[in-house]
């Protein structure tokens, strides 16, 4: 079968067209999922949460959204230090773990002892696996097994989900 260069040419740009769209749905909330179940130490209504937080933080961490890559500050943090939940202060990373992965989020390969839960994730048609704090329930991202040693995870976390607290 022989490819003339017009049809080249039209398969480049429906796969750039398609890459646009992935690239334009990263910095979208997740469709409105259903409320987290279970009961959690902090707990609050949605009106409570939308009082106590930003507007970015309720989106990502009650709505489990996604900042936009490379939007947060948290980023390029390096200093000694913890990564603390946005929503009720519980420590979930230790300033030791962070790693710059290139990804345009904070990254981590271990969360510290008992922070976080994981659920399944299967919005936007992939099956991932979500991580929420584990005191207030709010989504902070989501782990992948493409991270350094020396667990090999990549915990690819929201930036405005984290408040920082330098050692």
């Amino acid at each position: 079968m022989s490819l003339s260069r017009r049809t080249l040419l039209g398969m480049g740009g429906m796969l750039a067209a398609a890459g646009l769209c992935g690239v334009a749905a990263c910095g979208r909330a997740a469709p409105a999922p259903a409320p987290r179940r279970g009961t959690f130490e902090v707990m609050h209504d949605d009106a409570q949460w939308r009082r106590l937080l930003t507007p970015a933080q309720y989106t990502v961490l009650r709505g489990q959204g996604t900042e936009r890559a490379f939007s947060s500050p948290l980023n390029g943090e390096h200093r000694r230090g913890t990564f603390h939940c946005a929503g009720c202060a519980l420590a979930l990373f230790s300033s030791a773990a962070k790693f710059d992965s290139g990804t345009g989020w904070p990254s981590f390969w271990a969360p510290l002892h008992g922070a976080v839960g994981e659920d399944r994730d299967t919005t936007f048609g992939m099956l991932r696996v979500e991580v929420h704090c584990r005191r207030c329930g709010g989504h902070l991202g989501h782990v992948f097994d493409d991270g350094p040693r020396p667990t090999g995870l990549r915990y690819c976390i929201n930036g405005v989900a984290l408040d920082f607290v330098a050692a």
